[in-house]
Parts: C-alpha cells; sequence; structure tokens
C-alpha cells in the first residue's frame, strides 16, 4: 500500500496529508499554526506584523521549526517509514536569501540539532518578504520602464508588473541594502527552500511558482535575460534551475531519514506554488475544468489549452506542474462584499440566500458593480458599490434585489474579466465557505451556463502535492488519482438554467458602468 505524503507551507500553517493510493484514502494529516505553535517567532498570523511602508516580511526559521513539529506530529499517527514519495507546495512569491555556506550546510546536517538552528548561518537576509508585501511599486515601474512598458513584460513573464511578485522584491533588495545583496549567493521561494532542505541539496523550481517571479520566460519556461536585467545584477546566477513540475529534485535526505524515520531513497518531486498545487489537488489539472474560490478574495484558475495573456494586465499566467500553462485571476470584493451587503440590511444568512431564491435572473435590470473597497480586477479605486435601475434598488431600500446585484455583479465580473483566457468549461469546481450555498452556486451556473460541482477535498494545496509526487516519483496517472481522491459531493452539482440571452443584456449594463469609472 504505497503512502504519498504531500506538504504545504502557506501563510498561516504548515500542513502535512499522507495518502494511500491502493485504498483511496487519507490515512493522516497534521498542521502546524505558526501563531500557536511557535509565539516566539512574534508572527500571530505567520508573518512579522506593523512592517513599513507596505513590507509583510516572515523569519524564514520558523518555517523549519514547524516542520520539524510537524513531522514530529505526523509520524505520531502513521509510520513514516512506509512513505513511498514526497512532494509539496509553498506560499507563492515569497523569497529566501542564502550565503554562500548554504550547500555545504544543507548537505551535512546534523539529526541530532534543529534545522533552524543549523541553517540561520546561511541566511544572507534575516527575513523573508512575503506575498503580501506591496513595499516594491517603485521597482515596478523601473523594471517596467527597463524592458519597454507592462504590455512587454506581461506578454514575457505571463504577468504585468506585481507589487508582490518575487522580481520586484528581489530588485528593491539589491537597492536598498547592496552590501547583503552582494553576500547573497542563492535566492529561493518558499517552495524550492523547503524542499531544498529536505533533499539536503540545492533544489530547482517547477514552472508553476516560477512563473509567479515577473523573471521567468512563459514562451520558453526558463529565465528572462531581458527581466533579469532590469531586476538586479548577476541574478541569475543566483537562481536556482527551472523544470518541469513533474522532476524528480533528490531523495529525502539523511538528516530527515535519522531523525523523522522515512526510508533511505525515498524520492521527492520539485515543490511549486500553493495556487498551481491547489489546481492538481482540486482534480483541474486538465483544460475543460475551471476552479472557483469563494474566499474571503475570490479566485478563478484552470489549466489552459495554450498559452495567452491579459491585455489588461489583471490576470496571471502560471505553468501548470503537470504540462502546459494554467491561468488565475483574484477578485478582491469577494466574501467580505457579500457580508457588506448582507449587514448592511440586518439579514442573516438564510435572509440571503432567500433573496436570491425570490428574485429573477437578470435581477429586473438593477445591476451592482459590488466593489466596497479597490479592485485589483479590474483595476479600480472604488471605496463603495456603483449601482444602476430602479430608484429603490439605487437608494438601497430594496434588500432583495441589492444582494441579487451582488452575487450577480460578482459573477458578471468574473465571467468579463477571464474572458481573455479563450476557455470553453465543461464544469466549474466550486470551493470555499460560500461554495455550499446552493442560491449563490445556481447564480454561478446561470451566468456561466455551466454546471457546478463541489468536491469533497480538504486541503487541495496538500492533496495536489501528493498526487504529485504519486505521479511524478511513481507514474500513477493523474486521471487515476482524480478519480480516487477529487470525487464531487454527492447531490452536489447544479445544472445551469436555460436563460439563453437571459444575461446578454445585463452583461452589457454591468460593462457599461464599469467603463463610466474609468
Amino acid at each position: 500500500m504505497p503512502h504519498i505524503l504531500g506538504l504545504d507551507a502557506s501563510t498561516q500553517s504548515f500542513s502535512a496529508l499522507v495518502i494511500d493510493t491502493d485504498s483511496g484514502a487519507v490515512v493522516a494529516d497534521a498542521s502546524v499554526n505558526f501563531g500557536q505553535r511557535l509565539p516566539q517567532y512574534q508572527s500571530p498570523s505567520g508573518f512579522l506584523p506593523n512592517g513599513a511602508n507596505g513590507e509583510v516580511h516572515t523569519d524564514p526559521l520558523m518555517w523549519l521549526d514547524a516542520l520539524e513539529l510537524l513531522l514530529d506530529d505526523l509520524r505520531a499517527r502513521c509510520d513514516l517509514s512506509q512513505i513511498a514519495a514526497i512532494s509539496g507546495a509553498g506560499q507563492q512569491h515569497g523569497s529566501v536569501y542564502l550565503n554562500d555556506k548554504w550547500p555545504a550546510c544543507i548537505g551535512e546536517l546534523d539529526a541530532n540539532g534543529k534545522l533552524s538552528d543549523q541553517i540561520a548561518p546561511c541566511l544572507a537576509r534575516s527575513t523573508s518578504p512575503i506575498w503580501m508585501d506591496t513595499a516594491t511599486g517603485e521597482e515596478c515601474h523601473e523594471i517596467a520602464e527597463s524592458v519597454g512598458g507592462n504590455a512587454e513584460v506581461c506578454a514575457k513573464s505571463g504577468s504585468v508588473t506585481i507589487e508582490r511578485f518575487t522580481g520586484p522584491q528581489i530588485r528593491r533588495f539589491f537597492k536598498t541594502s547592496p552590501a547583503d545583496y552582494a553576500a547573497t549567493a542563492s535566492i529561493h521561494l518558499v517552495s524550492s527552500f523547503v524542499c531544498s532542505v529536505l533533499c539536503g541539496e540545492d533544489a530547482p523550481l517547477d514552472t508553476g511558482d516560477g512563473a509567479g517571479m515577473n523573471l521567468l520566460n512563459v514562451e520558453s519556461w526558463q529565465w528572462d535575460d531581458d527581466l533579469l536585467d532590469a531586476t538586479a545584477p548577476g541574478l541569475r546566477n543566483r537562481l536556482p534551475s527551472v523544470v518541469p513540475g513533474a522532476k524528480q529534485a533528490g531523495v529525502v535526505s539523511t538528516f530527515f531519514v535519522e531523525k523523522f524515520g522515512f526510508r533511505v531513497g525515498t524520492p521527492v518531486t520539485v515543490f511549486t506554488g500553493d495556487n498551481p498545487s491547489s489546481l492538481v489537488g482540486m482534480g483541474a489539472s486538465q483544460p475543460g475544468k475551471v476552479v472557483v474560490s469563494l474566499g474571503t478574495s475570490d479566485t478563478f484558475f484552470a489549466a489552459m489549452p495554450g498559452i495567452v495573456t491579459d491585455p489588461d494586465g489583471c490576470g496571471h499566467v502560471f505553468g501548470n506542474p503537470l504540462g502546459g500553462p494554467m491561468s488565475l485571476q483574484c477578485f478582491v470584493n469577494g466574501s467580505l462584499a457579500r457580508e457588506e451587503v448582507k449587514n448592511r440590511f440586518g439579514l442573516d444568512w438564510s435572509d440571503f440566500t432567500a433573496a436570491l431564491k425570490s428574485t429573477p435572473a437578470g435581477n429586473d435590470g438593477n445591476v451592482m458593480l459590488p466593489f466596497f473597497r479597490p479592485e485589483i480586477s479590474p483595476r479600480l479605486d472604488l471605496e463603495a458599490p456603483v449601482l444602476s435601475g430602479a430608484e429603490g434598488f439605487m437608494d438601497w431600500r430594496d434588500p432583495r434585489a441589492a444582494v441579487r446585484a451582488c452575487v450577480e455583479g460578482q459573477f458578471m465580473n468574473m465571467k468579463l474579466r477571464s474572458a481573455w483566457m479563450r476557455l470553453a468549461p465543461d464544469v466549474i469546481y466550486l470551493t470555499g465557505g460560500a461554495s455550499q450555498n446552493d442560491a449563490i452556486a445556481q447564480v454561478a451556473a446561470d451566468i456561466f451556463q455551466t454546471r457546478i460541482e463541489r468536491l469533497t477535498v480538504s486541503g487541495s494545496v496538500a492533496m495536489g502535492a501528493a498526487m504529485r509526487a504519486a505521479n511524478g516519483c511513481l507514474g500513477i496517472e493523474i486521471a487515476e488519482l482524480e478519480a480516487a481522491f477529487c470525487q464531487p459531493e454527492a447531490g452536489s452539482e447544479i445544472q445551469p438554467q436555460t436563460l439563453a440571452g437571459s444575461y446578454d443584456e445585463a452583461l452589457e449594463q454591468f460593462a457599461q458602468l464599469l467603463r463610466r469609472q474609468n
């Protein structure tokens, strides 16, 4: 019975999942919350609070301590010597800066000591900027200007220059701490940093995580010389190599064999980013399936049949860990916008659901741009929604129409903003808290005219890592793994109502409202 380990180094916790590929079962799981288990790092939400000028950093030693705690917890629940393959994922865009002691250090780790104590002398920078850091606006402008504008950056890297992406973060480090940059021999992402420690040797990056840096060319899937030169001098020699997501990175190191009981020679598939890993863990690694996550922010991502980039610069192209490209688009006004409408009228969620069920598709011409805070898809600096329709609706005196307008507006915006991906989905997998609401799911099905399914997958990032390890190291077909671990919830399917043309006018009205804001 092959047991496979998937790891997930996320923003607030480090988690693990062990699957049995014969029985199709999850045999063990564990999670270490950084704030609760490692209070000495003073990072209650997984990062150091009160950063200046938009800086959001984390102490990378915290991730190492969490990994050891996690494996201690996990070996109390299963026999780690039965693990036949390992892979993992890390929060995208975070970077770790290491000096020339790094390669020798990880190759000679002492199982009698702590990882953090042994690796601390390898850090050329004591903290790691993560995906929440927005301190690099000036650097984004400089990189874009150097290569001929953001359209050129997007064509090359799959995204315009983004403040939280790794390239601008590296440039800011080079500018503000030139001596420390000069002392930096290696720059890893969270994923490749943890993978390197696990293997005891410098691990490569995969195309999924590497594409979230504004440095990788999404046509060649290799570092782009123009982007490297625009970011910092000598950068190519400081970066790992880039490989496909199915590539084996190495085998588990002696440290983990001796300290935690892993089997000698256990293969490790290259790690990836959390979003690409979730694509696999949701069973959507092949074109034709779209994942929509309804959370604090809503996210739309999918495997792409070919490479296209967003002409508006709002969406992203990453590597699909199982080959080819994937797209991703984030919408800031997600669950918080739905809650704002609910709370404005003093409703509970049952009232919110009843409002959706009692109002017609198209909402009798009442349309809302449901942006209660600045949005990134599209880029609009609004602080309140924009309404168009009946007088009572526009005066916020019609709670039922406001509820439907909010939800319809979110999915109409999602449909318009994702058109650049040129997808024709057969199914949309809905996940996240609001996905369990049948009335919200019905609106999504009707606007996209696509069936909705909700999967039983929990922990899709770690699940995707385990599935990739089983596929990459043991050769188990991904379709077989999806059939075992990515099944829809019983009775969860939502079919679109036959509403041909019902949303045409609403979509055009919504698009006109958007154009008026520019």
